[in-house]
């Protein structure tokens, strides 16, 4: 397992929503380019982009930004929000990303991942599973479906999706912890690769995930704690060796 610094765009800045609203904006940065340079500084392996605007507009709104931040760092780099289409889909990767994040489309038409896979390859197509008390939110967290989520893990590997990405939207920028029954029963209900997003405030709540032992749990996102200095990547990838 690794830790996945993330950087949230909107308006052009790097910030955190508290619970995905976007009245509730703490901003952190200027540079997008600069904030990915410092977690490569600070030993990030992998980097989860979140494109606001574009989840609440439909349609990706920070192309240029996500340029300038693939071309300033060296590792890889993942983005969602807002990937309603194929060509969004060809845009983000054209930017320099290594995958792209499918949110409300995957729920919405989740038909259509098995082409997606077909057409992109599974490895570049990943989907995010945000869910409120284990029911899937869609279009930025504004709506909350009758989809269960597990059933959407469940059709996202069977479609030959490679990686599910589950938040937890109750504990998004919360710091009140994981949701540790939840994330375990992502992981059983699929082979794909899984990243748990939403909640590791403490040291604590990485251990709770590593002790999950789930093989298939292969990262965790991790926000507002990093910003706000209360864990640090060295320190979480720490507790991750030592279990």
């Amino acid at each position: 397992m690794i830790v996945i610094p993330a950087i949230d765009l909107k308006n052009g800045k790097c910030v955190r929503l508290k619970q995905g609203l976007a009245s509730e904006v703490t901003e952190y940065s200027d540079s997008p380019a600069e904030m990915a340079r410092h977690w490569v500084a600070e030993g990030g392996k992998f980097l989860h982009v979140v494109d606001l605007d574009g989840a609440f507009e439909g349609r990706p709104m920070h192309t240029a930004e996500l340029k300038a931040i693939c071309e300033a760092i060296d590792i890889p780099v993942e983005i969602g929000g807002g990937l309603r289409t194929d060509e969004h889909i060809q845009a983000v990767l054209d930017a320099g990303v290594c995958r792209a994040i499918l949110g409300t489309r995957a729920c919405e038409h989740p038909e259509e991942l098995k082409r997606l896979v077909a057409k992109f390859g599974g490895d570049k197509i990943a989907v995010g599973i945000d869910a409120r008390n284990g029911m899937v939110q869609t279009k930025g967290w504004v709506e909350t479906t009758n989809v269960v989520a597990v059933d959407l893990a469940k059709r996202c590997d069977e479609a030959g999706v490679g990686t599910v990405i589950y938040t937890d939207t109750s504990r998004d920028g919360m710091m009140q912890g994981v949701n540790a029954e939840e994330m375990a029963k992502i992981c059983d209900a699929v082979s794909c690769d899984v990243v748990a997003s939403g909640g590791v405030s403490t040291l604590a709540d990485m251990q709770r995930l590593v002790a999950l032992d789930r093989p298939n749990l292969v990262g965790a996102i991790v926000g507002k704690a990093l910003y706000e200095e209360s864990v640090s990547i060295a320190g979480l990838e720490a507790v991750i060796r030592s279990s």
